[in-house]
């Protein structure tokens, strides 16, 4: 393997595993409603009836004709005749006539004639026959039309949607309860190193437990996927070709944290060289932290070497291996979630590279402030500290404290 490594960007590296990389990849499945949470939506559904399936009151009130109540006020009220009541879950007995109105609760069914719902703070009821309206609304106020939620035959959710709860409640009110979604990816995760242990081992001196399963598998879990754990691989490049072969046997994608820096062995690049072709697409990325980045494709899947320490794992499973996830679940592109803030203090960036630094958000008064949280690659509290991620643009050499910058909060791709 040569030890040259010619460096991407980010963009380079998406848009060469993209080419090779089918969008929407994945098979169709049928998941009950109970279990669609964060599954992927295979394509478009549309509403087969409307919503709600008939004109229902917004308030507590009475059911009108709007024009009875034209030019009603405190000052000068109008009455009407009460003829009757709307019960819940029932359809109304009879319609509503010229000048009459009829008791309906929130959600009640809209009798027949009635265009409108008087809230009961403005009516005063003076007997069984009468009531009194001070205030006058027009046609449509306080009611929801028959389809007015949603229409029948209308799009409700787009294709590769990551269903939410609302779209879920949104189903089940239209009686909808399964749903065609893509099959999670499965994605095996493999550690790597002699001093590498099990995270439910006490470590020796010079061990350390194995964290890049338990948050890579977690980071995977987040993107829609299914980690498949395969465990601790030692530093000999038998062990790391046999394991590797058996995860892409097994798995959609594969992700082996450790091992890519360039040195004595270079034993990761090498045993992912083999897998076959095309093999390596990318071989270091023009980014800090996750410089040492290895991004292959072999027998039509994804293979990802990631750094091993920990917050380089992290921030470049959010900027590749995510994206690539999405691609294979048929979704767009992630809309980070950001929040603009001050910066407060003086960040530099070397020329030509983009970095990622952690930060912390900070309200003070009205002000949101972004506080860097520094400290090397290999710590991981330095992640856990954080609310957020900075990036510092190649072109950018340094920002300074004051600075307006933009924050992509870590409830999702950084």
């Amino acid at each position: 393997m040569s030890k040259v490594w010619k460096l991407h960007t980010v963009d380079e590296a998406r848009r060469e595993l993209e080419r090779r990389l089918p969008f929407a990849g994945l098979p169709a499945e049928q998941a009950p409603l109970d279990q669609a949470l964060g599954r992927v939506t295979v394509g478009a559904i549309s509403s087969p009836e409307p919503l709600p399936p008939f004109d229902r009151s917004t308030v507590d009130g009475y059911a009108v004709r709007a024009a009875d109540t034209h030019g009603a006020s405190e000052g000068a009220p109008t009455y009407l005749r009460l003829t009757g009541e709307v019960r819940m879950g029932e359809a109304p007995g009879r319609g509503l006539a010229e000048g009459a109105a009829m008791w309906i609760p929130t959600g009640g069914m809209l009798p027949d004639g009635a265009d409108g719902v008087v809230m009961v703070e403005h009516t005063q009821r003076w007997d069984a026959a009468e009531i009194e309206v001070r205030a006058s609304i027009a046609p449509g106020e306080n009611v929801v039309r028959r389809g007015e939620d949603i229409a029948p035959g209308a799009e409700l959710i787009p294709a590769g949607r990551m269903l939410r709860p609302a779209d879920i409640g949104a189903l089940a009110a239209l009686g909808m309860l399964s749903v065609a979604v893509r099959r999670r990816p499965t994605v095996a995760v493999l550690s790597t190193g002699n001093e590498i242990v099990p995270a439910d081992a006490a470590p020796a001196l010079g061990q350390i437990r194995d964290l890049n399963l338990w948050s890579i598998s977690a980071a995977i879990r987040q993107a829609g996927g299914e980690p498949l754990p395969m465990g601790i691989v030692r530093d000999a490049l038998d062990d790391l070709t046999a394991a590797l072969r058996e995860a892409l046997a097994r798995a959609d994608a594969v992700c082996v944290s450790g091992g890519s820096s360039v040195g004595a062995e270079d034993l990761v690049p090498q045993a992912i060289a083999g897998l076959g072709e095309p093999g390596i697409l990318t071989r270091g990325l023009n980014i800090r932290p996750g410089k040492p980045t290895i991004i292959a494709m072999a027998q039509g899947k994804p293979v990802f070497g990631l750094p091993g320490h920990p917050v380089s794992g992290l921030v470049v499973f959010g900027l590749i291996v995510a994206p690539a996830m999405r691609r294979m679940l048929g979704q767009a592109p992630a809309m980070p979630c950001i929040v603009r803030a001050v910066l407060d203090r003086d960040l530099a960036s070397a020329a030509g590279r983009s970095d990622y630094y952690r930060v912390r958000i900070e309200r003070r008064g009205e002000t949101m402030y972004a506080i860097p949280v520094l400290g090397k690659s290999a710590m991981i509290s330095t992640l856990v500290s954080a609310d957020g991620i900075l990036h510092i643009p190649p072109e950018v050499e340094v920002m300074r404290a004051g600075d307006e910058v933009e924050v992509a909060l870590l409830t999702g791709d950084p």
